[in-house]
């Protein structure tokens, strides 16, 4: 089976808004891990069935609240797990094998259909960096871009690739502030990962304003000039606020691929981002500009900064490209496919 990684043609009003019927639906089992790529899953139409305890931990944290999902998701507490009846487990962190059959009373990949997403890059060695269920056959690992696949050792594990989908925000540009954003979850935490530790050099010749979780302190501790942080927004406000900046700034160096990313695309901002991991294949040269050396990233965001219709065209073209190659409806598709080759 091949899963399409993305659609050659998609009209950007044909992206899905709302829950889909599938011709059969299934009761899937998974973790709230990824915000945003949940808030993308669950629009499938399937049950989700996510895993609750008393403190929301980051083993039990339900339901999102700060995004808005379906109805078809449902939170459990993790107690009533053992005589719950569920079709699949979307596995995505290597302790969930063990917490889902603890939970469960039955082993992923056994006693129920199981894939394995893995939405990060390799650690360690790099790229030598084995899977930890490279020695399984039993467990399809579903990696989030061609980048990971390719550097991640799977061994004998199938392999599928099935791209990030994010749902189309809408063209909410307006450019209107001079200023460049810059979206980061715990950045000081992830310093080199996240490129926190090339914020500086920005900041010195352009205005910066920093989204996201635990980015508070940043501007201080880093010392940069003139730049703002706003802290950990609701999305639909984080959402308004980044498209009124001018352009938006992809400084991450060591990570997947930042959703945030996309998202700043569809909204239709011009963006400029660290040529690393998967960055080149989601940003094509009429989206923006994409290098290695930050001298030539400054020197883009200069000119959307300068040339309100050049940052506007450009955003246009971001958000096609966005839309054609990350809308809802191909990433659901493909989950799909591989959703009935699991539990076939």
């Amino acid at each position: 089976m091949t899963v399409r990684t993305y659609a050659v043609s998609l009209d950007p009003e044909e992206s899905i808004q709302g829950t889909r019927t599938p011709s059969r639906v299934r009761r899937i089992l998974l973790w709230h891990v990824h915000g945003s790529w949940t808030t993308a899953f669950v629009e499938s139409g399937h049950t989700c069935v996510l895993p609750l305890t008393p403190d929301r931990g980051p083993d039990g944290r339900g339901r999102a609240r700060t995004w808005k999902w379906p109805s078809s998701t449902v939170e459990v507490p993790t107690e009533q797990l053992h005589d719950f009846e569920v079709d699949l487990v979307v596995l995505q962190r290597p302790h969930e094998l063990q917490l889902a059959e603890q939970l469960l009373g039955r082993v992923p990949g056994r006693d129920v259909p199981a894939v394995y997403v893995e939405h990060n890059t390799p650690r360690g060695e790099v790229p030598d960096t084995r899977h930890p269920l490279a020695d399984r056959s039993d467990i399809p690992i579903v990696h989030v871009t061609h980048f990971n696949a390719l550097l991640w050792d799977c061994g004998r594990a199938p392999v599928r690739v099935v791209e990030h989908g994010v749902p189309d925000p809408g063209h909410l540009y307006t450019g209107e502030q001079k200023r460049v954003a810059v979206a980061l979850n715990e950045p000081l935490r992830r310093m080199r990962f996240t490129g926190t530790d090339l914020l500086p050099r920005f900041a010195a010749q352009i205005p910066l304003d920093l989204f996201g979780m635990s980015v508070e302190q940043v501007p201080h501790r880093l010392g940069l000039p003139g730049a703002h942080a706003y802290e950990d927004l609701p999305q639909t406000s984080m959402h308004t606020e980044l498209a009124r900046r001018r352009a938006y700034l992809h400084p991450l160096r060591w990570t997947s691929l930042g959703l945030s990313l996309i998202e700043a695309m569809m909204m239709g901002l011009p963006v400029a981002a660290v040529g690393a991991t998967e960055a080149y294949e989601a940003v094509p040269p009429e989206a923006g500009v994409v290098s290695t050396d930050p001298r030539v990233l400054v020197d883009a965001l200069h000119e959307f900064l300068e040339d309100d219709e050049h940052a506007a065209r450009t955003g246009t073209a971001a958000r096609e490209a966005a839309l054609r190659r990350y809308g809802l409806s191909r990433f659901l598709d493909d989950w799909e496919q591989v959703l009935e080759e699991v539990t076939r």
